[in-house]
Protein backbone atom coordinates (compact mmCIF):
# COMPACT_ATOMS: atom_id res chain seq x y z
CA UNK A 1 0.00 0.00 0.00
CA UNK A 2 1.36 3.47 -0.61
CA UNK A 3 1.62 6.32 2.26
CA UNK A 4 -0.53 9.33 2.25
CA UNK A 5 1.89 12.28 0.51
CA UNK A 6 4.49 14.07 2.32
CA UNK A 7 7.06 16.63 2.23
CA UNK A 8 10.68 15.57 3.01
CA UNK A 9 13.55 17.41 4.91
CA UNK A 10 17.15 16.21 5.77
CA UNK A 11 18.23 17.88 8.34
CA UNK A 12 21.96 18.70 9.07
CA UNK A 13 22.33 19.58 12.66
CA UNK A 14 19.49 18.46 15.71
CA UNK A 15 18.76 22.42 16.16
CA UNK A 16 17.54 22.25 12.85
CA UNK A 17 15.31 19.07 13.17
CA UNK A 18 13.94 20.72 15.92
CA UNK A 19 13.38 23.95 13.93
CA UNK A 20 11.40 21.81 11.29
CA UNK A 21 9.55 19.59 13.95
CA UNK A 22 8.37 22.93 15.47
CA UNK A 23 7.31 24.67 11.85
CA UNK A 24 5.30 21.76 10.47
CA UNK A 25 3.03 20.73 12.23
CA UNK A 26 1.71 17.19 11.84
CA UNK A 27 5.50 15.94 10.63
CA UNK A 28 7.55 13.00 12.21
CA UNK A 29 11.47 12.35 12.76
CA UNK A 30 12.94 9.83 10.58
CA UNK A 31 15.91 8.03 11.76
CA UNK A 32 15.93 4.15 10.77
CA UNK A 33 12.33 4.03 9.37
CA UNK A 34 11.56 0.41 10.16
CA UNK A 35 8.89 1.26 12.51
CA UNK A 36 7.04 4.23 10.98
CA UNK A 37 7.62 3.57 7.03
CA UNK A 38 5.60 0.07 7.92
CA UNK A 39 2.96 2.26 9.61
CA UNK A 40 2.51 4.93 6.89
CA UNK A 41 2.04 2.00 4.08
CA UNK A 42 -0.58 0.80 5.99
CA UNK A 43 -1.65 4.37 6.64
CA UNK A 44 -1.65 4.03 10.60
CA UNK A 45 0.39 7.29 10.05
CA UNK A 46 -0.02 10.23 8.15
CA UNK A 47 3.07 12.53 8.96
CA UNK A 48 2.70 16.21 6.76
CA UNK A 49 6.23 15.70 6.30
CA UNK A 50 9.14 13.64 7.51
CA UNK A 51 12.67 15.16 8.76
CA UNK A 52 15.47 12.58 8.54
CA UNK A 53 17.85 12.59 11.09
CA UNK A 54 19.55 9.20 10.22
CA UNK A 55 22.63 11.14 9.30
CA UNK A 56 23.41 13.64 12.07
CA UNK A 57 26.32 12.38 14.01
CA UNK A 58 25.64 14.37 16.93
CA UNK A 59 22.71 11.32 17.27
CA UNK A 60 25.51 8.63 17.55
CA UNK A 61 28.20 6.99 19.97
CA UNK A 62 28.56 5.47 23.36
CA UNK A 63 30.43 6.85 25.98
CA UNK A 64 31.17 6.85 29.64
CA UNK A 65 31.06 9.81 31.31
CA UNK A 66 31.48 8.60 35.60
CA UNK A 67 28.97 6.04 36.42
CA UNK A 68 26.87 6.53 33.39
CA UNK A 69 26.77 5.30 30.02
CA UNK A 70 25.14 7.86 27.45
CA UNK A 71 24.02 6.18 24.11
CA UNK A 72 23.05 8.57 21.03
CA UNK A 73 19.55 7.97 20.15
CA UNK A 74 20.83 7.79 16.38
CA UNK A 75 22.85 4.52 17.74
CA UNK A 76 21.89 1.25 15.38
CA UNK A 77 21.43 -1.87 17.06
CA UNK A 78 24.70 -3.20 15.63
CA UNK A 79 26.42 -0.57 17.16
CA UNK A 80 24.99 -1.60 20.86
CA UNK A 81 25.68 -5.25 19.88
CA UNK A 82 29.25 -4.71 18.89
CA UNK A 83 30.20 -2.38 21.52
CA UNK A 84 33.25 -3.72 24.21
CA UNK A 85 32.26 -0.81 26.52
CA UNK A 86 28.73 -1.72 26.87
CA UNK A 87 29.76 -5.70 27.16
CA UNK A 88 31.59 -4.65 30.29
CA UNK A 89 29.37 -2.19 31.73
CA UNK A 90 26.26 -2.80 31.02
CA UNK A 91 26.23 -6.24 28.98
CA UNK A 92 22.58 -6.34 28.70
CA UNK A 93 22.13 -3.90 25.90
CA UNK A 94 24.15 -5.95 24.06
CA UNK A 95 22.11 -9.09 24.77
CA UNK A 96 18.83 -7.73 23.94
CA UNK A 97 20.22 -6.28 20.97
CA UNK A 98 20.64 -9.60 19.84
CA UNK A 99 17.42 -10.15 19.78
CA UNK A 100 16.01 -7.74 17.85
CA UNK A 101 14.62 -8.19 14.13
CA UNK A 102 17.12 -9.25 11.28
CA UNK A 103 20.10 -8.06 10.04
CA UNK A 104 19.13 -5.60 8.13
CA UNK A 105 16.64 -4.14 11.17
CA UNK A 106 19.82 -4.56 12.96
CA UNK A 107 22.44 -2.53 11.20
CA UNK A 108 19.53 0.18 10.38
CA UNK A 109 17.28 0.49 13.65
CA UNK A 110 18.62 3.24 15.95
CA UNK A 111 17.83 2.41 19.68
CA UNK A 112 16.09 6.22 19.84
CA UNK A 113 14.02 5.11 17.14
CA UNK A 114 12.81 2.31 18.93
CA UNK A 115 12.11 3.83 22.07
CA UNK A 116 10.28 6.85 20.84
CA UNK A 117 7.51 4.54 18.98
CA UNK A 118 6.97 2.86 21.96
CA UNK A 119 5.68 -0.92 20.20
CA UNK A 120 4.54 -2.76 23.69
CA UNK A 121 6.21 -6.03 21.79
CA UNK A 122 9.72 -4.06 20.83
CA UNK A 123 12.88 -5.38 23.01
CA UNK A 124 14.40 -2.49 24.45
CA UNK A 125 11.69 -0.95 26.40
CA UNK A 126 11.55 -4.43 29.26
CA UNK A 127 15.45 -3.65 29.50
CA UNK A 128 15.11 0.37 29.73
CA UNK A 129 13.00 -0.53 33.13
CA UNK A 130 14.70 -3.11 34.46
CA UNK A 131 18.05 -0.99 33.99
CA UNK A 132 16.24 2.70 34.94
CA UNK A 133 17.49 4.18 32.15
CA UNK A 134 16.79 7.93 31.78
CA UNK A 135 15.95 9.69 28.60
CA UNK A 136 17.10 13.27 27.49
CA UNK A 137 14.29 15.32 25.41
CA UNK A 138 15.32 18.44 23.39
CA UNK A 139 12.78 20.64 21.68
CA UNK A 140 13.44 24.53 21.14
CA UNK A 141 12.76 25.57 24.51
CA UNK A 142 15.35 23.75 26.33
CA UNK A 143 15.61 20.00 27.58
CA UNK A 144 14.68 18.19 29.87
CA UNK A 145 14.77 14.24 31.44
CA UNK A 146 12.69 11.85 32.26
CA UNK A 147 12.98 8.47 33.54
CA UNK A 148 11.68 5.01 32.15
CA UNK A 149 9.45 4.39 34.56
CA UNK A 150 7.41 7.70 33.46
CA UNK A 151 8.44 7.96 29.59
CA UNK A 152 6.58 4.59 28.66
CA UNK A 153 2.66 5.41 28.93
CA UNK A 154 0.81 3.25 26.77
CA UNK A 155 0.53 1.70 23.14
CA UNK A 156 2.63 3.26 20.92
CA UNK A 157 2.39 6.66 23.67
CA UNK A 158 5.02 7.98 25.73
CA UNK A 159 5.95 11.45 27.55
CA UNK A 160 7.91 13.02 24.80
CA UNK A 161 5.69 15.84 23.19
CA UNK A 162 5.04 16.31 19.33
CA UNK A 163 8.16 19.30 19.22
CA UNK A 164 10.70 17.15 21.11
CA UNK A 165 13.15 14.93 20.15
CA UNK A 166 14.80 12.07 22.35
CA UNK A 167 18.39 13.05 21.74
CA UNK A 168 20.43 10.04 24.55
CA UNK A 169 19.95 7.39 26.85
CA UNK A 170 21.05 7.48 30.03
CA UNK A 171 21.90 3.77 31.89
CA UNK A 172 23.97 3.33 35.14
CA UNK A 173 27.45 1.40 35.33
CA UNK A 174 26.16 -1.52 38.07
CA UNK A 175 29.31 -3.40 38.90
CA UNK A 176 28.45 -7.07 39.48
CA UNK A 177 25.09 -6.86 38.56
CA UNK A 178 23.84 -10.20 36.98
CA UNK A 179 21.53 -9.63 33.40
CA UNK A 180 19.91 -11.24 31.25
CA UNK A 181 16.86 -11.22 28.44
CA UNK A 182 14.56 -14.02 27.72
CA UNK A 183 11.95 -13.85 24.87
CA UNK A 184 8.67 -16.02 23.56
CA UNK A 185 9.05 -14.30 20.25
CA UNK A 186 6.51 -14.27 16.87
CA UNK A 187 8.28 -16.69 14.64
CA UNK A 188 7.25 -14.31 12.03
CA UNK A 189 7.85 -11.07 12.87
CA UNK A 190 10.52 -11.72 15.82
CA UNK A 191 8.86 -9.70 18.24
CA UNK A 192 8.00 -10.36 21.46
CA UNK A 193 5.04 -12.24 22.65
CA UNK A 194 6.35 -11.93 26.22
CA UNK A 195 10.27 -10.69 26.80
CA UNK A 196 11.64 -10.31 30.11
CA UNK A 197 14.61 -8.62 31.22
CA UNK A 198 16.13 -8.91 34.69
CA UNK A 199 19.03 -6.87 36.23
CA UNK A 200 19.93 -9.11 39.58
CA UNK A 201 22.15 -7.53 42.68
CA UNK A 202 23.38 -7.92 46.07
CA UNK A 203 20.49 -4.69 47.09
CA UNK A 204 17.26 -6.65 45.14
CA UNK A 205 16.19 -7.70 41.65
CA UNK A 206 14.64 -5.17 38.59
CA UNK A 207 11.96 -7.23 36.14
CA UNK A 208 11.02 -5.32 33.31
CA UNK A 209 8.38 -7.19 30.89
CA UNK A 210 7.72 -6.16 27.46
CA UNK A 211 5.20 -8.04 24.55
CA UNK A 212 2.65 -9.07 26.86
CA UNK A 213 0.67 -5.90 27.81
CA UNK A 214 -0.55 -2.31 26.18
CA UNK A 215 3.05 -1.24 27.05
CA UNK A 216 6.08 -2.23 29.05
CA UNK A 217 5.64 -2.62 32.40
CA UNK A 218 8.02 -2.85 35.79
CA UNK A 219 7.14 -6.61 38.17
CA UNK A 220 7.54 -4.17 41.13
CA UNK A 221 5.64 -7.50 42.56
CA UNK A 222 8.06 -9.99 41.47
CA UNK A 223 10.71 -7.74 42.76
CA UNK A 224 9.25 -7.37 46.11
CA UNK A 225 8.85 -11.52 46.36
CA UNK A 226 12.47 -11.80 44.92
CA UNK A 227 14.13 -9.62 47.27
CA UNK A 228 17.66 -10.63 47.22
CA UNK A 229 17.33 -14.42 47.26
CA UNK A 230 17.53 -15.98 43.69
CA UNK A 231 17.70 -19.54 44.72
CA UNK A 232 15.51 -21.62 41.97
CA UNK A 233 12.37 -22.72 44.90
CA UNK A 234 12.63 -19.10 45.86
CA UNK A 235 12.30 -17.83 41.85
CA UNK A 236 9.71 -20.56 41.76
CA UNK A 237 7.87 -18.65 44.38
CA UNK A 238 7.88 -15.16 43.35
CA UNK A 239 6.85 -15.73 39.80
CA UNK A 240 3.86 -17.66 40.58
CA UNK A 241 1.73 -15.46 40.01
CA UNK A 242 3.89 -12.58 37.91
CA UNK A 243 0.75 -10.58 36.37
CA UNK A 244 -2.54 -10.63 36.27
CA UNK A 245 -4.23 -11.51 33.44
CA UNK A 246 -6.61 -8.16 33.20
CA UNK A 247 -3.64 -6.07 32.66
CA UNK A 248 -2.50 -7.64 29.51
CA UNK A 249 -3.33 -8.41 25.85
CA UNK A 250 -4.83 -10.98 24.50
CA UNK A 251 -5.29 -11.88 20.54
CA UNK A 252 -4.67 -14.46 17.86
CA UNK A 253 -0.88 -15.08 19.11
CA UNK A 254 -1.82 -15.51 22.81
CA UNK A 255 -4.27 -15.03 25.19
CA UNK A 256 -3.99 -12.82 28.17
CA UNK A 257 -4.14 -16.00 30.46
CA UNK A 258 -1.15 -18.14 28.31
CA UNK A 259 0.88 -14.72 28.19
CA UNK A 260 0.60 -14.17 31.84
CA UNK A 261 1.73 -17.60 32.05
CA UNK A 262 4.64 -17.41 30.00
CA UNK A 263 5.62 -14.23 32.14
CA UNK A 264 6.21 -16.59 35.10
CA UNK A 265 8.48 -19.06 33.18
CA UNK A 266 10.45 -16.51 31.19
CA UNK A 267 11.03 -14.60 34.50
CA UNK A 268 11.85 -17.94 36.32
CA UNK A 269 14.22 -18.55 32.75
CA UNK A 270 16.24 -15.07 33.38
CA UNK A 271 17.12 -14.95 36.64
CA UNK A 272 18.19 -18.75 36.22
CA UNK A 273 20.46 -17.41 33.00
CA UNK A 274 21.16 -13.97 34.63
CA UNK A 275 23.10 -16.39 37.77
CA UNK A 276 24.35 -18.82 35.26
Amino acid sequence: MYTTPFDYYRASSVQEALELLATHEGSKLLSGGHSLVPAMKLRLAQPSALIDISQLKELQGIRQEGDTIIIGAGTTYADIINSELLRSACPLMNEVGGWVGDPMVRNCGTLGGSLAHADPAADYPAAMLALEAKFKLVSKDGERVVEAADFFQGMFDTAKRDDEMLTEIHLPVLPGAKVAYTKFRHPASHFAIVGVAVVLTDAGARVGLTGAGPRAMRLSNVEAALGSDYSEANAEKATEHAVDPGELLGDRFATAEYRAHLTGVYTRRAIAQAQA
